[in-house]
């Protein structure tokens, strides 16, 4: 038996589409869901017909209880500013830092939008039966942009309802796949907030805004010794 892959985009104000894809890339199953509890007994019938099951959710795993206390200037880490609103997590900078992608930044927990709720509430309903992992299609997209071996079947059966977000679902089903199989990235996680994982390898690793600051403290020796620290 294989694995499946399960790609979903996330929404509020209309159903969410979900896709199922086997170990070849190949639908197995595409909706939409009215209730997005409903996703699973969807992620339980992929489990007995294909076998270990990853999804990629397209929303933000957790919230910000407290506003974020650093800030990247370009170079190093540091103290957020009375004026900024201390909105993103640690995963959402470096995709902006690297020029991947612009995020959605992930706000305070009492101003997150309707959409972020079913996201959450999507993570931890299916953390307790399959591996989950936060996507950005987006970020995908622009990865993939020039990458001549990033296909996958299509099944148009849904797309008529929405394409783009049904294609977002595709996405982030081979978003997982890729980087299950080797060949993506993961970044973030500094902050304890969540990471975003990636079809492709970052085109640098250099640069310290992969790591986050410890203590309060932003020094370029405290930097490279937190980065041994996490190696280890």
């Amino acid at each position: 038996m294989g694995r499946g892959y399960v790609g979903i985009d996330v929404q509020s104000t209309r159903a969410c589409p979900y896709v199922v894809l086997d170990k070849e890339l190949k639908p197995q199953t595409t909706g939409w869901l009215g209730d997005p509890d409903d996703i699973r007994e969807v992620v339980h019938g992929v489990s007995k017909t294909l076998g270990a099951v990853a999804v990629g959710i397209d929303a933000p795993r957790s919230a910000l209880q407290r506003p974020r206390s650093y800030y990247w200037d370009g170079r190093r880490w540091r103290a957020r500013r009375p004026s900024e609103r201390g909105h993103g997590r640690h995963c959402e900078v470096v995709l902006a830092s690297l020029k991947i992608a612009n995020p959605q930044w992930t706000p305070l927990a009492d101003a997150c939008p309707n959409w972020m709720q079913v996201g959450f509430r999507l993570f931890t309903a299916l953390s307790r039966q399959s591996d989950v992992y936060e996507v950005f299609p987006t970020a995908s997209y622009n990865q993939l942009a020039k990458d001549g071996k990033a296909i996958f079947s299509i099944d148009l059966k849904g797309f008529a309802q929405d394409p783009k977000d049904m294609l977002d679902a595709y996405v982030a089903a081979f978003t997982v796949h890729e980087y299950l199989a080797g060949r993506g990235a993961e970044v973030g996680g500094g902050d304890g907030l969540g990471t975003i994982i990636l079809p492709r390898p970052l085109q640098t690793t250099a640069s310290g805004v992969l790591y986050w600051p410890r203590d309060g403290e932003t020094s370029p020796n405290t930097l490279t010794q937190w980065t041994a620290d996490r190696r280890r």
